[in-house]
């Protein structure tokens, strides 16, 4: 386990995203009226402003939309990761998430690269996270 910090607090309207990454699927909204897919959870679509909505899976493959590399520590408990670099995760359909990269990503990262989730236990949590296809594609 990985001493991270502040960890997120699962609420009402996260719940069922935690719930699904404790079972390693990764999950987003869906409006029951118009479909459409949406993260992070919100009470409201975008779209239809429906206030009806599911968890459907979504693959955890994607490519890397944007990123930075960190030189200085986010917190006390990250000191020791720098430079880290965190990522903006293209996942497809408008989804897009984010993410720091494991520490053997930080030097290889660029735009347009294959990105695949897994997931880590921490405490009470379990966090969806994303590094780099290797060997790297998508350039």
């Amino acid at each position: 386990m990985t001493e991270r910090a502040p960890l997120p607090r699962p609420s009402a309207l996260t719940e069922g995203f935690w719930a699904a990454a404790r079972e390693r699927r990764l999950v987003v909204q869906a409006c029951d009226a118009c479909g459409r897919r949406r993260h992070y959870p919100q009470v409201l679509c975008p779209d239809c402003r429906g206030d009806r909505w599911s968890w459907a899976p979504i693959g955890g493959r994607g490519i890397v939309y944007s990123f930075t590399v960190s030189h200085r520590a986010f917190g006390a408990a990250w000191a020791d990761r720098v430079p880290y670099a965190i990522a903006t995760i293209d996942l497809g359909d408008g989804i897009r998430m984010v993410s720091d990269l494991p520490p053997e990503d930080t030097e290889d990262v660029a735009i347009g690269l294959a990105a695949e989730v897994f997931f880590e236990d921490i405490g009470e949590v379990t966090l969806p996270r994303f590094k780099l296809v290797r060997p790297l594609t998508g350039r």
